[in-house]
């Protein structure tokens, strides 16, 4: 399967006071046209690193990323991290519109593509507003917001709801796959939460080891929209935690 992200051979290590840690190792996976694709794994064992490696602020040691190419006015990727990282010193629409700014769009297209964006997540009403005006969830959805509006490829989102309250986690896990199934968007989705993972995605891959490698992965037979309580699903986290846990995947 050739998809819009191929990673071939992907090893990364860190070298530290004459050291050398090894992060990940020969990792190969493709993420299709239109796929919510979650990676799971338990702290450390490189998970937000990937995503780094395929946005390109963090190279590998070895092997490839091939991200294809988007069309002018668009991004490759887009990363949604877990805390919202707004400029304070700008109003939200503006916030939104700031990863516009390198692609060279006018002014007036930069706006309308941010409220656009902003529309998108339930945010229209609060475009004028300052970041410390809005609750952590809407922050979050704004930060969403700053991504949809590159219109990116992929979406690579790296725990983007653990810091938050589980009613407004929940309620902001709807959203995103009410967008998803809406756009079409490609996603990318970082979580230590294995309910979360395949409430989600189309696919959970299994990240496990030191250094961590790819020991499973699992498509979810369940249709959408989803019933968090579905056996289907409790049954596929209750494998993912089997996988997690196999005395060969646990870290020493």
């Amino acid at each position: 399967m050739v998809g819009l992200i191929s990673i071939r051979g992907l090893t990364l290590a860190f070298a530290r006071d004459r050291t050398r840690t090894a992060v990940l190792a020969s990792l190969d996976l493709d993420i299709a046209p239109g796929e919510f694709l979650a990676i799971v794994g338990a702290s450390g064992v490189g998970k937000s690193t990937l995503l780094r490696v395929i946005a390109d602020l963090v190279r590998p040691s070895a092997g490839t990323v091939t991200v294809s190419p988007p069309a002018p006015g668009r991004r490759a990727v887009a990363l949604v991290f877990q805390d919202a990282r707004l400029l304070p010193w700008r109003r939200i629409v503006d916030n939104v519109a700031f990863g516009l700014e390198k692609l060279r769009i006018p002014r007036a297209e930069r706006r309308r593509r941010a409220l656009e964006a902003l529309a998108r997540v339930g945010l229209a009403d609060l475009a004028g507003r300052w970041p410390f005006q809005l609750s952590g969830g809407q922050r979050q959805r704004a930060a969403l917001a700053r991504a949809l509006a590159v219109e990116p490829h992929v979406l690579l989102m790296d725990e983007p709801f653990s810091a938050l309250d589980a009613l407004t986690r929940e309620s902001l896990q709807d959203e995103l796959a009410r967008l998803c199934r809406a756009s079409g968007q490609t996603v990318l989705f970082v979580t230590h939460d294995i309910e979360e993972a395949v409430y989600l995605a189309d696919r959970v891959v299994v990240l496990a080891g030191a250094p961590g490698r790819i020991v499973a992965a699992h498509a979810i037979p369940a249709p959408r929209p989803r019933d968090r309580t579905a056996p289907a699903l409790q049954e596929t986290a209750h494998l993912i935690r089997r996988d997690l846990t196999a005395p060969d995947r646990v870290p020493a």
